[in-house]
């Protein structure tokens, strides 16, 4: 199993732009396999703009995986969109990882004046147009001519945590299913994994598991989250039972973004 980080912006050791630059380098240089950023708007405490920080993030990492969980599609015009994600693709050199969803929280969608009960219809009809953009095709007289680099768009991996419909249209048409562990419990995590598995799908992805490996947590039962809130030696009996479960990567959540901290945490997984 793979194992990929999100930097948290509640933490001190992010509080600048040369402090949170410098923890972006950081994830790839202790190890981490991926680079994750999340969306939102005005939810009370900043958060850069995912597709810029992808872009931040391709200019000062060189190998790893560099991914949205999630992109809001509804949120943005498609053709637009599209645009900014390949061109960040093109930027990261080929290692972009787009994760998408349709929106979960209201308050987004009244801040752009969109329409939150329309959102599941809009991300199925954006995603064949930004795809036919990507590929050189021309779409309201628009044509993004894409590099050969970055020819064909990023990977897309559908964000549902528990959707019965979505699950199996990202296995069947997509590149990857991600799921949270945040809004789901164990035993919906193992059930959504078998769903994607029995339809087909490639690669799951375990996202928002937050870390504090100060905790004393006891072993989690099906009813439990998600989370590496315990000791080391219990942590990594928490990520192995994971892998075990089905999943392909793990994506952290770490708010001590130091050196120390972030080199125990991938030791988890080694």
């Amino acid at each position: 199993m793979r194992l990929g980080v999100s930097l948290s912006f509640d933490s001190a050791d992010a509080a600048d732009s040369k402090a949170y630059i410098a923890g972006l380098r950081l994830v790839e240089r202790t190890g981490f396999d991926s680079l994750w950023f999340f969306d939102s708007l005005g939810r009370g405490s900043f958060r850069p703009d995912p597709v810029s920080a992808l872009s931040a993030a391709s200019a000062v990492t060189e190998h790893i995986d560099i991914g949205t969980c999630i992109l809001q599609v509804p949120l943005r015009h498609p053709v637009e969109l599209a645009h900014r994600i390949l061109s960040a693709h093109f930027l990261s050199g080929g290692r972009l990882l787009l994760g998408v969803g349709a929106g979960s929280t209201e308050t987004d969608f009244e801040a752009v004046e969109a329409d939150f009960k329309s959102r599941f219809r809009e991300l199925e009809e954006a995603l064949p147009v930004m795809q036919s953009l990507w590929r050189g095709e021309t779409v309201r007289n628009v044509n993004l001519t894409p590099l050969p680099s970055a020819g064909g768009g990023p990977p897309i991996l559908i964000g549902s945590w528990a959707g019965s419909r979505w699950i199996p249209i990202a296995a069947k048409n997509y590149d990857g299913w991600i799921a949270s562990a945040r809004f789901t419990n164990i035993a919906q995590l193992k059930e959504g994994v078998a769903r994607f598995r029995g339809d087909g799908g490639s690669r799951a992805i375990a996202t928002n598991i937050p870390v504090d490996l100060a905790a004393d947590g006891a072993a989690l039962s099906d009813d439990d989250h998600f989370d590496l809130r315990c000791g080391p030696e219990e942590a990594a009996a928490r990520l192995a039972m994971l892998a075990e479960i089905g999943f392909d990567d793990a994506v952290v959540t770490v708010s001590t973004i130091t050196e120390a901290h972030m080199t125990a945490v991938r030791a988890l997984l080694s």
